[in-house]
């Protein structure tokens, strides 16, 4: 089970834009809402590993219909005999706790939006810790997400049916194929062959 720490106040302020110190209103607003989205999240997530298979197609991960496609997903799992396909969420209570901010204070909205970036790639991180324990970084991959790359966004639906995430952590998404919850990730993460 995952729990959120503190968030990170400058990842929030980044993903506001803001490359520097925020001014004092900022940094007040972050102060006041990181307690009220860290009180509210609920995070969840969900893995399966897989065995790689490269064919003419594009990769195939065990248990897995479809094929990886395009240059960037044969570029990160190359030389990996295994992966980890994950989604995590940090639930529903993001996207509500927003919606209800937004109502009466549109800046406090802002930044409660950036605070829950930061709690769900924080939840990313320790999802990575959880599966991984002391396997040195360099025997895995850094996580990739459908449409990074050239890796299609469409694939997001094939995953969450692979991960039974609606039934087990509530996450779907749309026809558009954006996460619901919005606050969620899918990725994949190579397990690198380790030569003896």
């Amino acid at each position: 089970m995952i729990t959120l720490g503190e968030i990170s106040k400058s990842e929030a302020a980044r993903y506001m834009g803001i490359r520097t110190a925020p001014d004092d209103m900022t940094a007040e607003l972050l102060d006041k809402y990181e307690e009220i989205v860290r009180s509210r999240l609920k995070p969840a997530y969900v893995f399966r590993e897989a065995d790689v298979e490269i064919s003419a197609e594009g990769i195939y991960l065990s248990g897995l219909s479809v094929p990886l496609t395009g240059k960037s997903i044969a570029k990160l799992l190359h030389g990996c005999h295994k992966a980890i396909v994950f989604a995590a969420t940090v639930s529903a209570e993001a996207d509500r706790l927003i919606r209800e901010i937004s109502v009466t204070d549109m800046a406090a909205a802002v930044v409660t939006d950036s605070l829950c970036s930061a709690a769900i790639e924080q939840v990313c991180d320790r999802v990575e810790i959880e599966i991984f324990g002391d396997m040195p970084k360099e025997q895995h991959t850094y996580r990739f997400s459908p449409g990074y790359g050239d890796l299609p966004i469409e694939l997001q639906k094939d995953l969450l049916v692979y991960l039974n995430a609606q039934r087990r952590i509530g996450l779907s998404c749309t026809d558009s194929y954006m996460l619901t919850p919005t606050k969620s990730v899918t990725a994949i993460i190579g397990i690198k062959t380790v030569r003896e």
